[in-house]
């Protein structure tokens, strides 16, 4: 693991959770490779939602920033396995909905890329 690896698996979240916040799917369009799916579990059954279908809804929806609501993002691990492939477990929220986000990343030709998505959803009053 290198500092300057690091470095850069951090700003690709730091763009990931502005794009989130900003409602930007321009710069979730930088963090996320073309082929990057997101997955969660809906009632026992797993969702598979492809990238630009999720960025199509980033896109319809009122953003967090506009609405005005609180931003709290936090990276909470990163776990590097070779030169090419990390692991980074990240918190963030759109109140009243909170995510825990499991983003698996590789090094390609165009840097640090979230090429897939594993996400909790917990709603909170």
């Amino acid at each position: 693991m290198t500092t300057t690896d690091i470095a850069a698996i951090e700003d690709v979240l730091h763009t990931y959770f502005d794009g989130l916040y900003e409602g930007d799917a321009a710069k979730l369009d930088v963090a996320f490779h073309p082929c990057a799916h997101l997955y969660s579990d809906k009632d026992g059954v797993v969702q598979d939602l492809p990238r630009e279908e999720w960025f199509a809804w980033v896109r319809s929806r009122e953003n967090p920033k506009a609405k005005g609501l609180a931003r709290e993002d936090r990276i909470l691990m990163i776990d590097q396995s070779g030169p090419e492939t990390a692991l980074a477990k990240v918190a963030c929220q759109i109140p009243p909905r909170y995510f825990t986000d499991y983003l698996v990343l590789l090094k390609t030709q165009q840097g640090w890329k979230i090429v897939s998505k594993v996400f909790r959803t917990d709603i909170r009053d």
